[in-house]
C-alpha cells in the first residue's frame, strides 16, 4: 500500500493569484497621412497605370489589392486599400513597394515591374510616405 502525505499549502508561502504581466511594449504604430497620399502616392499609382482596367488593380481585386478605376477615382478607397499593403515593422518589405519592384532589386513576384530599382523617384516617394507614417 502506498501512502502519500500532503502538507497544507498555507504555511508554505502560497498566496492568491497575481494579475498577469502586462504585454510587452515597444513596436511601431502606423499613422499614414491621407493628404500626403493624395499629393504623392495616388499620382504614382495613376502614372504607373496600377488603376487600369483589365488585369490591373482598377479592374477589380487582383490578389489582395484593389484600386478605384481611372474613370471613377475614389482617393479615400485607394488610401484604405494601399494602407493594407503597408508593413510598419519592415517598410521595405511592404507589398506596395516590393511587388512593383524588379526582382533583381529585391522585389517579389508580380506581373508588372515599373520600378527597376529602389532609387526610382516614384518608389522613393511611396517609401517616404510610409516612413513618415511610422512612429516608434
Amino acid at each position: 500500500m502506498l501512502v502519500v502525505a500532503v502538507a497544507p499549502l498555507a504555511g508554505h508561502g502560497c498566496s492568491s493569484p497575481v494579475a498577469p504581466a502586462p504585454p510587452p511594449g515597444g513596436g511601431t504604430t502606423l499613422h499614414l497621412d491621407y493628404d500626403e497620399f493624395v499629393a504623392t502616392v495616388e499620382p504614382v499609382l495613376v502614372r504607373q497605370g496600377c488603376d487600369a482596367d483589365g488585369d490591373c488593380h482598377g479592374g477589380g481585386i487582383r490578389g489582395s489589392f484593389e484600386l478605384s478605376p481611372a474613370g471613377a477615382k475614389d482617393a479615400q478607397f485607394d488610401f484604405e486599400q494601399v494602407a493594407l499593403q503597408v508593413s510598419a515593422s519592415t517598410i521595405a518589405q511592404s507589398p506596395i513597394l516590393t511587388e512593383p519592384l524588379a526582382l533583381a532589386a529585391g522585389g517579389t513576384p508580380h506581373g508588372y515591374k515599373p520600378f527597376a530599382s529602389t532609387s526610382d523617384a516614384d518608389y522613393q516617394a511611396m517609401h517616404a510616405w510610409i516612413a513618415a507614417g511610422v512612429a516608434p
